[in-house]
């Protein structure tokens, strides 16, 4: 066993020492989870939708609600527990099997606990670290409603992962395939026996051995699926359901792990044709499951999270913002469903104009990923990382509904790690402030190291920001109520962890006033001077202190007609990273409509590691071809007035090594990287008249090419060039001809579009 994977036994073992001395306090138990963030907690003294605050607790229950989530978070909760403890902190999370987030507890309601179900909990538990357990004590907590033999030898395995293993779905499948031991059990004894014959079979402990199960059993899974598609089967049943021909067998009874049931009808034709997709223990009559409604009457299909209607099933789907069929059907003027209305909608399609193939596979594909993950025994693991890693900030950003290209995300962090100021310009409802807002809550710990600011329209100075001697009590400093001023006194004192300044329409006032100071300190290793006592604070507030290296800066910037234009002087202080939204992404969005979910803390074990990168001055690259660039770039600008200084010059070659350092896959992109420097550096600064601006545009857009060629544009400005696959610094170009393009049409053009 490598010294890095299983760590997590180690602090289990902590936990349930901490664990043994709570039983009389278990209150204190359920609030040291909400500390951390699990939730909810939600107990019943009655049936009904009136919830209590549940008030006890058992110890199997306390690890359950940690691994009720996938592998990132319940790895974050189980290092803030084992903080809160002072237990081993862990760095890994393999092999522990997930709790069923929808059946968390071990015990039912307030209203059902009629027979001291968390005491007999708390009793078999103390027996089990006791070696003291007998059949009798198994056959009494499987009474227990919510409690069944897999859960029970998962919850066991939680206390003690060295002497118990849990018998679930892919631990039974792989000591039947590779042990040839038969998993069924019926006591406890019978349970133990099987656990000698596992360890007869092998020397692998446990803990390693219920990971390898995983493992395997995730890799057989993930074949099966890429080699799957349902859409020509389901043009099948469209076509045959408008006919009288009831017969199913033709189809596929197996798709992506599931097992297939097809219904036209029972002795005549349905109304409601469907399809749908299981696994056990579910069946249509008793469960939840994916399911095609084929609503023959108004020529539509709904893929949807079905629900039975014979049986009320025993899980919930876990959805955001559920919506059900009558509820669709009703705001959207559409005939009464006859049934199934009570199921929730994923997606609905006119059959009369059905999309792609690849589409319907997706989104049948999608739903079904989500059913499989309801009661599965494991998760995907993803790695924990102390170093900093933007593909997990990516990955979280996809599983939360944000919609951020891995290019856009190695800009922005790559360019807080250049210089500490960074503006984001472009559409309204973009998703700038969103994009600095959630990359500061995933990379801290605690929210005090991030502050939103709304910039103010009558900010005329530093007092919003920096605060200001009480001209009444010349001891008394009063400090800004956003925080920003508090902020940066914290961030100097705690050099290690990011601190995030989010200035929200930062051109709604004059920048070069109120952001006077920092633009100053940005450029000098001179401090913010706030008050004239040096040798005491005021309210608080030194007499000066440094920018320090681990506070950013971001600023949000919208254009119309009641901002500012940013000076030279500002956008030559900062990368520049302008958001635009294509048709691509806007279809993606109003197709899946996703809700945002949070990602606060996810990556907050790199925030180190992110702070060590913004820190790192050292340029190791190599620059040669950069260089050769940005002197070609100078020469030609000079002779147009716009060319750009040694800080400019300095910062590109920076931005050229954070990237690397970011995103390591960019290290051989380097016209990608040069076009990115372009982007951020160059052009920002480029506004005027068309008068000024036309042949620095076609400049520009030349160098922007594999070779010099014609680049053809009309009367209305619009760019083309005879070979489209010469482009070389294609996002550069694009921006390059959209301003030529409002140069003609406007006779001005700058870097900032509304």
């Amino acid at each position: 066993m490598a010294d890095k994977n299983f760590t997590w036994v180690k602090t289990h073992g902590e936990i349930t020492d901490y664990l043994k001395t709570k039983e009389n306090s278990q209150i204190e138990l359920i609030e040291l989870l909400k500390s951390i963030g699990i939730t909810p907690f939600n107990d019943k003294d009655q049936p009904g939708d009136q919830f209590i605050e549940l008030e006890e607790i058992d110890p199997f229950t306390f690890f359950c609600y940690i691994y009720k989530y996938g592998g990132r978070k319940r790895l974050y909760y189980l290092k803030e527990i084992a903080k809160k403890i002072n237990a081993s902190i862990p760095s890994d999370e393999k092999g522990i099997p997930s709790a069923q987030a929808q059946q968390v507890w071990l015990f039912p309601y307030k209203y059902n606990r009629e027979n001291k179900e968390i005491s007999r909990l708390w009793s078999f538990f103390f027996k089990a670290l006791n070696n003291t357990l007998v059949n009798a004590d198994f056959e009494d907590v499987l009474t227990i409603k919510c409690v069944g033999k897999t859960k029970l030898t998962e919850a066991l395995f939680y206390i003690d992962p060295v002497r118990y293993f849990p018998i679930n779905g892919p631990t039974a499948q792989y000591i039947t395939k590779f042990l040839n031991i038969n998993p069924k059990f019926n006591s406890f004894s019978e349970y133990t026996s099987l656990l000698n014959e596992i360890r007869s079979k092998t020397d692998i402990p446990f803990y390693e051995l219920s990971y390898v199960a995983w493992e395997w059993t995730d890799k057989m899974k993930t074949s099966l699926k890429k080699s799957k598609s349902y859409s020509e089967q389901l043009i099948n049943f469209l076509d045959q359901a408008k006919t009288d021909n009831l017969k199913t067998k033709h189809f596929d009874d197996e798709y992506n792990g599931t097992k297939v049931k097809v219904s036209f009808g029972q002795g005549m034709s349905a109304r409601i044709p469907w399809i749908s997709f299981l696994k056990k223990p579910f069946t249509t009559s008793e469960g939840i499951y994916p399911v095609y409604l084929f609503y023959k009457n108004i020529d539509k299909l709904v893929l949807a999270y079905g629900v039975s209607e014979t049986n009320k099933p025993q899980i919930e789907w876990k959805i955001n913002n559920p919506i059900k069929i009558k509820d669709h059907f009703r705001d959207n003027s559409l005939d009464k469903p006859d049934r199934y209305g009570d199921s929730f909608v994923f997606k609905i399609y006119n059959t009369n104009n059905l999309p792609d193939k690849d589409i319907l596979d997706s989104d049948l594909n999608e739903i079904i990923q989500q059913y499989l993950s309801i009661n599965m025994d494991g998760n995907k693991k993803i790695k924990a990382a102390a170093d900093f890693n933007l593909s997990l900030f990516h990955e979280d950003c996809v599983i939360s509904g944000l919609k951020y290209s891995t290019k856009l995300i190695t800009r922005y962090i790559s360019s807080l790690t250049t210089k500490p100021f960074v503006l984001l310009s472009g559409l309204s409802g973009s998703g700038k402030t969103k994009l600095a807002q959630c990359f500061a809550q995933w990379i801290c710990e605690e929210e005090k190291q991030y502050c939103i600011v709304p910039v103010g329209a009558d900010w005329t100075n530093r007092e919003p920001l920096l605060g200001y001697v009480n001209a009444l009590d010349n001891n008394e400093y009063i400090l800004p109520e956003n925080g920003a001023l508090e902020l940066i006194i914290r961030a100097n004192k705690d050099q290690d962890k990011p601190y995030f300044l989010i200035l929200d329409e930062m051109n709604l006032s004059h920048v070069e006033r109120y952001f006077a100071d920092f633009l100053s300190v940005m450029e000098s290793i001179d401090n913010f001077k706030l008050h004239s006592d040096r040798d005491n604070e005021k309210s608080g507030v030194p007499h000066e202190f440094a920018w320090p290296k681990n506070f950013f800066v971001v600023g949000t910037v919208n254009i119309d007609e009641t901002t500012y234009m940013f000076s030279p002087k500002v956008l030559d202080r900062a990368n520049v990273i302008e958001f635009r939204v294509d048709e691509t992404e806007i279809e993606s969005f109003l197709m899946e409509g996703k809700e945002i979910t949070s990602i606060a803390k996810m990556g907050a074990e790199m925030g180190n590691s992110f702070v060590e990168i913004a820190k790192n001055s050292t340029n190791n690259n190599d620059f040669t071809q950069l260089n050769l660039e940005l002197l070609n770039f100078f020469k030609e600008l000079q002779k147009l007035g716009a060319e750009f200084g040694y800080r400019t010059a300095s910062e590109i070659q920076t931005l050229f090594s954070k990237i690397d350092l970011v995103n390591p896959s960019y290290s051989t992109k380097e016209n990608e990287k040069i076009d990115i420097a372009i982007m951020q550096k160059l052009l920002p600064k480029l506004h005027g008249s068309r008068r000024k601006l036309l042949k620095t545009l076609n400049l520009l857009a030349q160098k922007c090419l594999e070779k010099e060629q014609n680049i053809i544009f009309d009367e209305r400005g619009v760019y083309k060039i005879e070979e489209e696959n010469e482009i070389k610094y294609s996002l550069s170009f694009e921006k390059i001809a959209r301003m030529y393009k409002n140069a003609i049409e406007n006779g001005f053009a700058s870097y900032a579009e509304a």
